[in-house]
C-alpha cells in the first residue's frame, strides 16, 4: 500500500452494512469493521453491544486520496445511513449505532464539518443532523467473524433485508465509484 493514504473511521449504525458498500469502493483499499471512541480496553461485541462501553460500532477506512476525495467518502457515507437519528439505525438502537465521523487528520474534520453545515443549510433534512465528528480515539478491531461478514454471509437474513439495498443504492448512485 502507498504511504499516501489516508485513514477516517465511520460510524453508520451496524458496522455489517457500512463494510458492504465501502469494499465496493473504487480507492478504498482496506476496510476493517471495529469499535471506537468509548472507555473500555479491547471490548468484545457483547460488551460494545450493552451499551455501556461507550463505543460506536464503526468501519476503519484506508483510501487513496488522488482516487477518491474524503468529501466523496463521506457523501457515500451520508447516502447509505440517516444522520438525523440519535443512537440508532432503522431498528437498531443504542449508542453504538449513533452516527460519527472520527477523522485522523485537521482537513478531514474541516470536510466533515463543512458537508454537515452544507447540508443542513440545504435543508435535504426535514429533521436536525445528529452526526458527531471527533478525533479517532480507543479504536478496536471487531472480532474475526465481523470482517467481510455481508461477502462470507449474503444469504444471511440481515444482510439481504439491510446491507444489500445499501450496496445496489451506492451503486445507482455513484457508479462512477463502483470498482
Amino acid at each position: 500500500m502507498s504511504d499516501s493514504l489516508q485513514t477516517i473511521t465511520l460510524g453508520g449504525g451496524c458496522f455489517w452494512c457500512t463494510e458492504a458498500v465501502f469494499v465496493n469502493v473504487k480507492g478504498v483499499e482496506d476496510v476493517e469493521s471495529g469499535y471506537c471512541n468509548g472507555q473500555t480496553v479491547q471490548p468484545s461485541y457483547e460488551q460494545v453491544c450493552s451499551g455501556r462501553t461507550g463505543h460506536n460500532e464503526v468501519v476503519k477506512l484506508r483510501f487513496d486520496p488522488q482516487q477518491i476525495s474524503v468529501r466523496e467518502v463521506l457523501e457515500i457515507f451520508f447516502l447509505i445511513h440517516d444522520p438525523t437519528t440519535l443512537n440508532r439505525q432503522g431498528h437498531d438502537s443504542g449508542t453504538q449505532y449513533r452516527s460519527g465521523i472520527y477523522y485522523s487528520t485537521p482537513d478531514q474534520a474541516d470536510v466533515a464539518k463543512a458537508l454537515l453545515q452544507e447540508m443542513a443549510d440545504s435543508g435535504v433534512y426535514d429533521r436536525p443532523l445528529v452526526t458527531e465528528v471527533l478525533p479517532l480515539d480507543n479504536y478496536w478491531p471487531a472480532e474475526d467473524y465481523h470482517q467481510d461478514f455481508f461477502a462470507k454471509n449474503p444469504q444471511q437474513g440481515y444482510c439481504m433485508a439491510v446491507a444489500a439495498p445499501k450496496v445496489s443504492k451506492f451503486r445507482k448512485t455513484f457508479a462512477r465509484l463502483v470498482r
